[in-house]
């Protein structure tokens, strides 16, 4: 009788995981995956925290985006105060103000000093009292910019044209007091704001003869500026007459005969210098 050789169950069992072993069978050893190693590897460690919870103060640059525009100044103003070299370097340092940002920040006291006046109808003295100290901080920072757009210092004319048209429209809008005591503020800043006109424009003279002073209409403008303060600007004025009146008048002043005649027009039609015809030839 033939011997039958017995395979047991537990040896099929063997034979078969040892098969899977071989070939590197994934599914039934999960945890030999490079793809999970790599993954188990990469993951970051944990941030140790303290239990301990106490209160500090924030960083510099946490604190700075607390601070609005003002209060960001004040606290530049004190550190330069206590390091003048460090406000050397912030006035060096910085950009130069432009003539639209002197204005905006002339404009901003004008606002505070309309804000401060009283409503209905009250007394001169308590109307001048109640508006005093924003309309000298108004008059204080026009002394302070102005000097910063005269020659030598700006330049170009333009730009100091630009910003005196700019400057004179504020002092207009100054109250008028009918006591005199109280308009001494608004004829002082007539009086220094012509004495910069008048210097712009003598330097402007020099170049080209004052062309650019007539052309860009600017003998206008400040004939405007001084018939609306009552004639305050006499002193800009005369620099103006001396500069560009070999011109002629310009032509919202006079007809255009007249500015036909102009030596500027002359000029410019290249009829100046050209004989003159007597007769009817």
């Amino acid at each position: 009788m033939a011997n039958t050789k017995t395979v047991s169950p537990l040896t099929n069992m063997s034979n078969r995981k040892r098969k899977a072993d071989d070939d590197g069978d994934e599914t039934m050893s999960p945890m030999s995956s490079p793809a999970i190693s790599a993954r188990s590897l990469a993951r970051p460690s944990k941030k140790v925290r303290s239990n301990e919870l106490v209160g500090r103060p924030l960083s510099l640059p946490r604190l700075l985006e607390t601070l609005d525009a003002d209060q960001l100044r004040m606290v530049l103003e004190r550190l330069c105060e206590r390091h003048p070299d460090i406000g050397q370097e912030v006035v060096t340092g910085a950009p130069r103000p432009s003539v639209s940002s002197a204005l905006d920040v002339l404009q901003n006291y004008h606002i505070k000093l309309k804000e401060a006046a009283p409503y209905g109808e009250s007394s001169p003295e308590y109307t001048y009292y109640r508006i005093k100290e924003p309309l000298v901080a108004l008059i204080d920072a026009l002394s302070d910019f102005t000097p910063q757009y005269l020659p030598p210092i700006e330049t170009q004319p333009n730009s100091s044209l630009h910003f005196l048209d700019g400057a004179t429209k504020l002092i207009h809008d100054l109250p008028n007091w009918e006591p005199q005591t109280y308009r001494h503020h608004k004829e002082s800043a007539y009086d220094d704001i012509s004495r910069a006109w008048a210097l712009v424009i003598i330097e402007a003279g020099k170049r080209g003869g004052g062309f650019n002073l007539h052309t860009g209409g600017w003998d206008q403008t400040l004939a405007r500026h001084n018939e609306q303060s009552g004639g305050r600007l006499g002193t800009a004025m005369s620099a103006m007459a001396n500069s560009v009146g070999w011109m002629g008048p310009g032509p919202s002043t006079q007809g255009n005969a007249a500015d036909q005649n102009s030596i500027l027009n002359q000029l410019m039609s290249g009829a100046y210098g050209s004989p003159v015809r007597v007769g009817p030839w």
